[in-house]
């Protein structure tokens, strides 16, 4: 049961930052104005939707999942701050990404303590 939960979240949340990240890098209207409101510029965009087609593609490679998690759950951050104090709007999307993206780094715990073993 584990790892059918494992997968589900990891398929989902891959077809959610897929979608959402190749929406950024084509462009999309709604996407530039969006990131236009932050103000920090269009490039930003174009980062955003870099780290979110990368970890959505490293979710699904087992040897680095865990850490595509962890990137991913910082974007979500980041995405929500932004929702809160920024552009406003209903941040539930990225709130519940969030929660699934640390739900994988967590059932995936052990390779991040291994790599950490390693390095100690």
């Amino acid at each position: 049961m584990r790892n059918v939960t494992l997968w589900l979240f990891t398929i989902v949340s891959a077809a959610m930052f897929l979608l959402a990240g190749t929406l950024k890098l084509a462009g999309v209207q709604m996407e530039v104005d969006m990131f236009a409101a932050v103000g920090i510029g269009q490039w930003f965009r174009y980062f955003t939707g870099v780290l979110e087609v990368g970890g959505a593609i490293g979710l699904l490679v087992p040897a680095v999942a865990s850490y595509a998690a962890l990137l991913l759950a910082a974007v979500m951050v980041g995405a929500i701050t932004t929702h809160v104090f920024i552009i406003g709007g209903n941040p539930l999307v990225p709130i519940l990404l969030l929660g699934a993206t640390l739900t994988i780094a967590w059932l995936r715990r052990q390779q991040i303590s291994s790599s950490i073993a390693v390095v100690a």
